[in-house]
């Protein structure tokens, strides 16, 4: 036992840090800054690194080829995970969380709705006859994981109401661009696949409705649903939130079967607890059935995918999508219609857009500040909604096309945009008056 017990110091500050949310934000900086680092520096080389993600790789099967590019597999393929999550924490949230009722939902809906519009207007007058015209959706979305890790470094200062507005914000502003994207940003579509995307979808809707509950099943036909969407022209990541939406978020048992289970095992584990040798391996097991009998599928999943994402998918799509060799001209292009329309709307767009129809929102009676929470304090977070890393890029990569020319000019303005955001944003909060409780 004594080497366990000298091991666990040493171990405790890695777990506590990855089951912080906001540590996720952390690593997407330090993956976006270290690509940026090795594609303009000779570490890189910069004159190879970038072109390491051009390299092919095809998968086949009887017949059947898929041949992308490494970026692609990552936007195309594991990016799916990611919007998967996405679905799932949308679920969640309406099912049972702070989009499940009115009065806590009003906020950071109306908030949303404020952070899409103006800065997509704003992008859209810059722009407006331009051949990027069609980017007005990159400004739209909020990056949680930035966001909430500006937060974090804040501490105690931040009440948890504000953090809770934030993370509900960010998740219909997530909703927003996925239809934007399914509805603005789809081309050559293939009605058959659609069709057998749409069948496919239909049978694991029917698979919830008569009650299957194993992963085993839904996963399977989630990889055909990504395939037929992905042939079908409809960008393949939205198959990630059609299984969210297909997934079970509702326990199999009723509640006296539950509640008469739980009350048993229970049972048993206090009397291993206190019983003369406790076994801490069968009381770990207890536990970890308990956990498993009381949560849905879809609690399950991403429970065990979030880590993935957090700390694997997504610094890894930032490290991808940020390996650019950025030159002085990028630089002097920030100002043109296409940088100037993404540092407006995310900079300028976002805090207004936020902040005001929240305002309106509060003042017509439809809403009330979390407790805790100044108007100095969502004013902050509005700011901060202006961090739009991961969707924004996304986006980009949809609205311009890859290897476009506007392309290091549009990456450039999301990052320049995020890194003004998150200072003023933290900035604005830190002069914030310390919470009485924190006092």
């Amino acid at each position: 036992m004594a080497v366990p017990q000298l091991v666990r110091p040493l171990v405790r500050p890695f777990t506590e840090f990855f089951r912080r949310e906001a540590a996720g934000g952390i690593m997407l900086m330090a993956s976006a800054a270290l690509a940026l680092l090795l594609a303009n520096t000779s570490w890189g080389p910069a004159a190879y690194f970038p072109q390491i993600w051009e390299k092919h790789l095809n998968l086949s099967l009887n017949g059947v080829v898929l041949d992308m590019s490494l970026v692609h597999w990552i936007n195309d393929g594991l990016m799916s995970v990611f919007f998967l999550i996405v679905g799932l924490e949308i679920k969640r949230e309406v099912m049972e969380g702070e989009l499940s009722e009115w009065r806590h939902a009003a906020l950071p809906i109306a908030g949303a709705l404020g952070g899409m519009l103006l800065p997509a207007l704003l992008y859209f007058l810059v722009n407006r006859g331009l051949p990027t015209q069609n980017g007005w959706g990159i400004p739209m979305a909020t990056d949680i994981a930035f966001a909430l890790a500006v937060l974090q470094l804040l501490g105690p200062r931040v009440p948890l109401g504000l953090k809770v507005f934030l993370t509900a914000l960010a998740i219909v502003d997530d909703l927003g661009a996925v239809l934007v994207i399914a509805g603005f940003y789809t081309t050559n579509l293939d009605l058959t696949y659609l069709l057998l995307a749409l069948g496919t979808w239909a049978l694991l809707l029917n698979l919830n409705f008569l009650g299957a509950r194993s992963l085993a099943i839904y996963l399977p036909l989630g990889v055909l649903l990504w395939f037929f969407m992905h042939q079908s022209g409809i960008h393949a990541t939205l198959a990630g939130v059609l299984l969210a939406l297909a997934i079970p978020a509702r326990i199999g048992r009723a509640r006296p079967e539950i509640l008469l289970m739980l009350n048993d095992r229970l049972g048993m584990l206090q009397h291993e607890v206190h019983g003369a040798e406790a076994n801490p391996r069968i009381i770990s097991e207890e536990l970890e059935y308990l956990s498993d009998a009381i949560s849905s599928p879809a609690q399950k999943l991403e429970q065990r995918l979030h880590s993935v994402v957090a700390f694997g998918i997504i610094p890894l799509f930032a490290f991808a999508n940020t390996s650019l060799v950025i030159d002085a001209g990028v630089f002097g292009q920030l100002f043109s219609p296409l940088g100037l329309g993404i540092l407006l709307g995310l900079v300028v767009g976002k805090p207004l857009g936020i902040g005001a129809l929240s305002w309106l929102s509060v003042r017509l009676g439809w809403a009330s500040l979390p407790a805790g929470v100044t108007w100095r304090h969502l004013w902050g977070a509005g700011v901060l909604g202006g961090i739009g890393f991961t969707m924004s890029l996304f986006i980009t990569l949809l609205a311009l096309g890859e290897h476009s020319e506007g392309e290091p000019v549009a990456k450039v303005a999301i990052l320049s945009a995020s890194f003004i955001s998150g200072t003023v944003g933290f900035l604005l909060l830190r002069s914030a008056p310390a919470l009485p409780e924190a006092a």
